[in-house]
């Protein structure tokens, strides 16, 4: 018999018991992307050595730092004790650690160079939906600002603990509300706390033969609340779609009051406000529970690997499946340098040329998937691709949540490794790739250090698709200033290209300067007017996504 989404209990009611509540997962290093940094291949490190010139700036790990004083009083400490219980809210050290902000290289660095660490004044952590809208009164009433916090894999200064003009800053741990709330296995619907992460999903509805399907690169560590406020996109988003495409249903927490939306699959009730609060970022509550479709467990998986002659003829051919309709999981295509040093990195050096696709394909049977490999092979084939079997497919497989580690090893060595997306529509796609690997290559050029630039796509659809860059040059002796430049050449020709400033990352506040090009003035306006109907006070994750009114024009 399956089980349905829970209604809203009354005031006076204990909220439902979970079905299933997951095993606790292990949190990244403070100074790292995971618990242990990824060895660097010696492939690697001889392509570091002879292709990047410049002389390279080691910025290796330190000791644990000091970090800011807590500005909480006893009395702050023992009103969120009163709502999350005394062994849920700390000022400790050791537990502010591991909230000082997301794993991009700006955060990593400021974790090498800076002292003391900019930490957030105390670490509370709610069981649930009402002990999060409690704490958020309780923070409004105190002058706190609330970041809420999952699983601390921003790359874009999205978790950051800015206390803004309030007085202190806390961040709301969302790893107690983990858990599978509900499930509704007629209409392939589960209800999960927001806390869950990729890999807890997984687990519990694993053991009902059921998966969500949604692999980003942070999958290890990233939460289905973090998911839903950056409008992430996984891996086989081809197949399944971005996050925000499964998304049914929301329950959220904010200062001015609590948020139920998603009754149906559909609805003409007027715009529809789970879009204001997918891709909220914090900035106007709290994301507590999020309803999700599911759907069984495929029985089969193939794979397939293809090269092209270059990233133009695998573009059109990606651009001529997509449109027509065929569906595989994973879909991906190097441009020709990344294809070169994933091969030398794979000790690989002579057997790949061009530009390299993979793709996966899942079915309710073997003979489903293969019609589906099939069908893409035969676009494929007609743009000139040739068939590498499955094995690079299988390789890009095993190695897909690897690479953001890599970043650690690499800044040990004085190398920076940082990444960003956009994407565009297919008639701008490669004006848009030649302007920011021109600003990427120029402004590092220029510094000293060349970089190499290496590009992919990773989503598709029928009127365009994401890019995705990767850089790597030597580090030079101020390598905060360094990328800062760099991502600043490449966000303003993202803008001047019609690229949207972030495809899946995130606005944060590494990306909030280049909003108001893409939006406008006005749009900029419509947010900070939700942002005052939901968070008055302004508590909420400040600097975030948006900048509140002036106090005087919210009068």
């Amino acid at each position: 018999m399956a089980a349905t989404a829970h209604t809203d209990p009354p005031s006076d009611a204990a909220p439902p018991r979970p079905l299933a509540v997951p095993a606790p997962r292990p949190r990244g290093a403070w100074d790292a992307w995971g618990s242990e940094a990824a060895r660097l291949p010696a492939a690697a490190k001889a392509i570091v050595a002879t292709v990047l010139p410049g002389k390279a700036h080691p910025v290796r790990r330190r000791a644990v730092p000091a970090l800011t004083p807590s500005r909480l009083s006893g009395a702050d400490l023992d009103a969120l004790a009163g709502v999350v219980g005394r062994d849920q809210v700390t000022p400790d050290d050791e537990v502010r650690l591991q909230h000082l902000g997301g794993k991009s290289t700006p955060d990593l660095l400021r974790r090498r160079l800076d002292d003391p660490q900019a930490a957030p004044d105390a670490v509370a952590s709610p069981a649930g939906h009402d002990e999060v809208a409690a704490v958020l009164s309780l923070c409004a009433e105190r002058d706190i600002a609330v970041v809420p916090f999952g699983g601390g894999t921003s790359v874009v200064g999205g978790v950051d603990p800015a206390r803004g003009a309030h007085r202190a800053v806390i961040a709301l741990d969302l790893t107690r509300t983990a858990a599978l709330l509900a499930l509704d296995e007629v209409s392939l619907l589960a209800t999960f706390g927001a806390g869950t992460t990729g890999p807890q999903a997984e687990e519990l509805l694993g053991a009902r033969g059921l998966t969500l399907g949604h692999f980003p690169q942070s999958f290890a560590y990233a939460s289905l609340g973090g998911y839903a406020a950056t409008r992430s996109s996984g891996q086989a988003s081809r197949g399944y779609g971005r996050f925000d495409d499964l998304v049914h249903a929301l329950r959220v927490a904010t200062p001015a009051g609590d948020l139920t939306l998603g009754r149906s699959p559909a609805s003409a009730a007027g715009p529809d406000l789970r879009q204001l609060l997918l891709g909220s970022e914090g900035a106007f509550g709290v994301l507590t529970e999020v309803t999700v479709r599911v759907r069984p467990i495929p029985a089969a998986t193939v794979y397939r690997a293809w090269s092209f002659p270059d990233f133009a003829s695998g573009a059109s051919a990606f651009r001529e499946a997509t449109q027509r309709g065929i569906r595989p999981t994973v879909l991906r295509l190097s441009d020709e340098s990344e294809t070169r040093v994933n091969a030398a990195m794979g000790g690989h050096l002579t057997r790949l040329r061009g530009s390299l696709a993979v793709a996966t394909f899942e079915g309710a049977t073997a003979s489903e998937a293969e019609g589906t490999r099939d069908d893409l092979d035969a676009v494929f084939t007609a743009h000139g691709a040739t068939s590498r079997g499955e094995d690079p497919a299988r390789s890009w497989e095993r190695g897909r949540f690897a690479s953001p580690a890599l970043r650690d090893t690499l800044m040990d060595s004085g190398i920076l490794a940082e990444t960003l997306e956009t994407a565009t529509t297919w008639t701008h796609l490669p004006a848009l790739k030649r302007a920011v690997t021109a600003a990427l290559t120029e402004t590092l050029t220029e510094i000293g250090t060349k970089p190499i630039v290496l590009c992919h796509i990773s989503h598709v659809y029928p009127a365009g698709a994401s890019l995705y860059f990767t850089v790597v040059a030597a580090l030079t002796g101020d390598p905060q200033t360094q990328w800062a430049t760099a991502k600043d050449a490449a966000s303003r020709a993202i803008a001047e290209s019609h690229g949207t400033i972030t495809h899946h990352h995130a606005v944060g506040r590494d990306h909030r300067p280049y909003l108001e090009a893409e939006i406008g003035a006005l749009g900029v306006e419509v947010l900070r007017a939700v942002k005052g109907v939901l968070d008055p006070t302004g508590i909420m994750n400040p600097g975030a996504l948006v900048t509140p009114a002036p106090t005087a024009d919210r009068a």
